[in-house]
């Protein structure tokens, strides 16, 4: 039984699954949207929404959880000078999934992550 038990694991191994997300959540940062998997793209969007949020703390303990996470030292600046204000008045919800349909090589469902602007 798995009771309480949340998140996908992707069929990776813990390291590789923590990486996939990391340089997801970043790249998903630095240009405004993420073309990947729906199960991927889901488990992408509540990371992003915390590092939003850290964005819009300010503070240099907030900066340093997001360097900690965050692959891209610019990206983390990008998110604090630019990202941040942009979305101060917005009490969540930060990102948008839309569904693009199954995958021509293996049907895999596909959905793009974008920024809510």
């Amino acid at each position: 039984m798995r009771h309480g038990v949340a998140g996908r694991k992707l069929s990776r191994a813990t390291d590789h699954r923590l990486a996939l997300l990391r340089n997801q959540v970043t790249d998903l940062l630095r240009y405004g949207k993420l073309t990947t998997t729906e199960a991927k793209a889901k488990e992408v969007r509540p990371l992003a929404e915390k590092m939003i949020t850290l964005g819009k703390q300010g503070s240099l303990h907030a900066r340093r959880q997001a360097l900690a996470f965050m692959t891209d030292e610019n990206v983390v600046s990008q998110l604090f000078a630019e990202l941040a204000p942009k979305f101060a008045s917005r009490p969540g919800g930060y990102t948008r999934l839309v569904k693009l349909g199954p995958r021509l090589g293996d049907g895999a469902e596909m959905a793009r992550l974008e920024l809510v602007e």
